[in-house]
């Protein structure tokens, strides 16, 4: 599974990726996304052109952008994502076909683009968007969750909406994101692991509370140790992974209803 990690950290980028991370995430996106997102407790970065061009010339990984919603400033923000060595751009909150085919257009196969599938209107389309020629598809929970006005984040992944997108996907497809072996909220990491892996997710992304878990921690130490964890998953044998679906969704359950406990994936 790849793992990208969202930062505009050079050096902190450069040693995860060299420590085992297949990349990085600017993150441009923030057009509405406060007034859609407040009270959530959710990250707005502020990242910006000179981020971008600060981590392309710190790594060989690859490095992803991501833009705003589509709208009249795509096709800017698209120029000069690329021409500060973007290999991939992320388009967010994509709602129809024609938003990512207009996107296309503008970026002329000079990079790759992907989509996040978080809102309603993206799952109804999963199929139709999924035939485009994108570099990856990802499922947005915290978004997705808002558009639905859901208490669960993790509730696309224990009613089959996950499945289901990820059935139409023939792409790279990711969800979720990841943090070190025993940490994780408010469901545990190891048994969202361990249902990426189920589902088959091919890349996920380490946000911020994998950055505040890696406080006075050696990448070198815990991203191989994060990657031969889900090597392990990969392992596993079907009543195992029963096992761990089992669980998982217990946490989701009870992360609902309740404060989160911890839980460890069974022994």
């Amino acid at each position: 599974m790849d793992l990208f990690l969202f930062t505009v950290d050079p050096q902190w980028g450069r040693d995860v990726v060299a420590a085992g991370a297949a990349g990085i995430v600017v993150d441009w996106e923030r057009r509405g996304k406060l007034r859609r997102q407040e009270g959530e407790g959710t990250q707005v970065n502020e990242d910006t052109p000179e981020d971008l061009t600060r981590v392309r010339a710190a790594t060989p990984g690859r490095v992803l952008c991501r833009i705003n919603g589509f709208g009249p400033w795509t096709a800017g923000e698209v120029a000069d994502a690329i021409a500060r060595g973007a290999d991939e751009l992320l388009l967010p909150m994509v709602r129809s076909s024609e938003e990512v085919d207009r996107t296309l257009d503008l970026v002329g196969g000079r990079c790759g683009l992907g989509i996040l599938v978080e809102t309603q209107d993206a799952v109804d389309r999963a199929a139709e968007l999924a035939r485009r020629p994108l570099a990856r598809i990802y499922v947005g929970l915290n978004d997705l969750r808002i558009d639905r006005r859901s208490t669960s984040l993790f509730g696309p992944l224990v009613d089959g909406t996950v499945e289901a997108v990820r059935a139409q996907v023939a792409v790279p497809f990711g969800v979720g994101g990841l943090t070190l072996p025993g940490r994780g909220f408010p469901v545990p990491g190891d048994l969202l692991a361990a249902e990426l892996v189920r589902i088959g997710t091919e890349f996920t992304f380490l946000r911020r509370s994998f950055t505040a878990d890696m406080a006075g921690r050696d990448p070198f130490v815990e991203v191989p140790r994060l990657l031969h964890g889900l090597d392990e998953l990969r392992r596993a044998g079907a009543e195992r992974a029963t096992e761990h679906r089992r669980a998982f969704v217990d946490a989701v359950t009870a992360a609902v209803q309740e404060p989160p406990a911890r839980v460890a994936l069974p022994a």
